[in-house]
């Protein structure tokens, strides 16, 4: 396959602030949310939730990414106003508190990402692709910021049960060249892909995707890997999230030798700490 040629910049545009990808950088995972599978209900608090971003910031997080839609399978339906109270002034205290660090959305609806925008976010996270809402495209686009596109099948409801794929890598990159044309059409600048590891795959699906994530290097969008705690790793070790971290330390070594650009996680030091050890052993490469 030829690189579509859309999106080989390794340069983000985060409200004029140009951020390089060449190093791979860390997102952290800040769920405002009662019931996301691992830290659901943890960030209630105005001094939790500020505890945890300070924490994230000191740990050299490149990005936190404010949810307040769980999207673990199961989850209970979020009305956009419930969302917009949950994320929207997380988002204005930290952009306040901390200037340098970018804040992502974590939303499937375009409303929620412009107002968070508004708020000061500096780049969106669809865990739909655009197909929860027809006007996510062209409401980044307006907004001049990235935009994450993962892959998706469903709904949480329904993604357990949509994991019948003819050829996975084929399918997914299918997936992934239809909508970043689309992306390309809308005036989309920049954008992230992400396999989704969880979202309408099985584990084992899950694994063949982490062995071949350098596959969908030649898409030529920068990759971002989030199997942060999840079930792949748990299950594997027959142990539950809590008891996950060692494994999602050694898969995120794995996806940094993959070439993913950006490590989704709940757990930042250890992250930053496989990438510092990843350019160590890189070096003089």
């Amino acid at each position: 396959m030829q690189n579509n040629g859309f999106y080989t910049n390794k340069t983000l545009n985060l409200r004029g602030v140009l951020l390089t990808l060449d190093t791979p950088k860390v997102m952290g995972i800040l769920n405002v949310t009662p019931d996301s599978f691992y830290d659901g209900g943890k960030f209630n608090t105005e001094h939790t939730i500020k505890e945890q971003v300070e924490k994230m910031v000191t740990e050299q997080a490149t990005f936190i990414d404010v949810g307040g839609y769980s999207t673990r399978p199961g989850a209970e339906e979020v009305s956009e106003e419930e969302e917009a109270r949950r994320v929207l002034p997380v988002i204005q205290w930290s952009v306040k508190t901390f200037p340098g660090i970018a804040i992502s959305i974590d939303t499937f609806r375009a409303s929620i990402a412009r107002r968070a925008v508004e708020a000061g976010a500096a780049m969106v996270n669809d865990v739909s692709g655009g197909d929860r809402d027809p006007e996510m495209f062209s409401t980044v686009a307006s907004l001049r910021v990235p935009y994450v596109l993962m892959h998706m099948r469903g709904t949480p409801a329904t993604m357990t049960k949509l994991t019948d794929y003819n050829d996975l890598l084929k399918d997914i990159t299918d997936y992934f060249v239809a909508r970043l044309h689309k992306l390309h059409q809308a005036g989309v600048t920049d954008v992230i892909i992400d396999p989704g590891f969880g979202f309408a795959k099985n584990i084992e699906q899950n694994f063949m995707l982490l062995k071949n994530l350098d596959a969908f290097r030649v898409l030529g969008a920068p990759i971002l890997a989030g199997v942060s705690r999840k079930s792949m790793i748990w299950k594997t070790l027959e142990t539950d999230p809590d008891g996950a971290l060692n494994g999602t330390t050694a898969l995120n070594m794995v996806a940094l030798m993959k070439g993913v650009a950006i490590l989704r996680v709940h757990d930042v030091r250890e992250a930053m700490q496989c990438i510092q050890l990843m350019k160590r052993l890189t070096v003089n490469q």
